[in-house]
């Protein structure tokens, strides 16, 4: 997959603001706070349209990517630990919630997880919500540059039997170096055919 333009579209707080369904078909990138997805869409697209920030939380809306003029990368709120109130928290749940339930066009949920760390509860139960809500979903380790070849293995191993899929459909991918998004271009090449 070769991204040759990327133009940002909106911040949305709730579907209610979001670009009308169905005039594209849309990739969603999901996961814990911290875990990468802004270093991630930033990867993907090679383009810095998304803010990569230390602090966990940083993505607060639901943001809207159209990417060659064809797809939509959607780039929504971390779930998990975040320095906000339990308050902010609550509203980012529901808006996730209403988005992931009710959005009609999702093509793919690209559940992003750290492979330096074991599944977390919340992350099985993203996944297990994403598939009862019929949505084709990915998950992908991130971070794979920050652990050896051998612990790499081991990570994938480990989220395979945690979310109960074949080892073949787990990728790691390294935003910093790039590893394994060769493979992930593939994947969304046919996924968006």
């Amino acid at each position: 997959m070769k991204i040759k333009k990327v133009s940002f579209i909106v911040s949305a707080p709730t579907i209610r603001e979001t670009p009308p369904a169905g005039c594209f078909p849309e990739v969603v990138v999901v996961g814990r706070s911290n875990v990468g997805k802004s270093s991630f869409i930033c990867k993907l697209t090679n383009q810095k349209i998304a803010k990569v920030s230390s602090t966990p939380g940083k993505t607060r809306l639901i943001n809207y990517f159209l990417v060659d003029e064809s797809w939509y990368l959607v780039d929504l709120p971390g779930y998990g630990f975040a320095k906000v109130s339990k308050r902010e928290q609550e509203r980012w749940k529901i808006a996730l919630e209403e988005y992931l339930s009710l959005r009609r066009g999702i093509r793919l949920a690209i559940l992003l997880v750290d492979c330096r760390h074991e599944v977390k509860e919340s992350d099985l139960q993203m996944y297990d919500w994403l598939c009862g809500n019929n949505l084709n979903t990915m998950v992908v380790l991130t971070k794979c540059d920050k652990i050896s070849k051998s612990q790499q293995a081991k990570a994938r191993q480990g989220a395979s039997k945690a979310f109960q899929v074949p080892l073949e459909q787990i990728l790691t991918i390294s935003s910093h170096d790039g590893q394994g998004f060769d493979a992930l271009g593939k994947c969304l090449d046919e996924i968006l055919a």
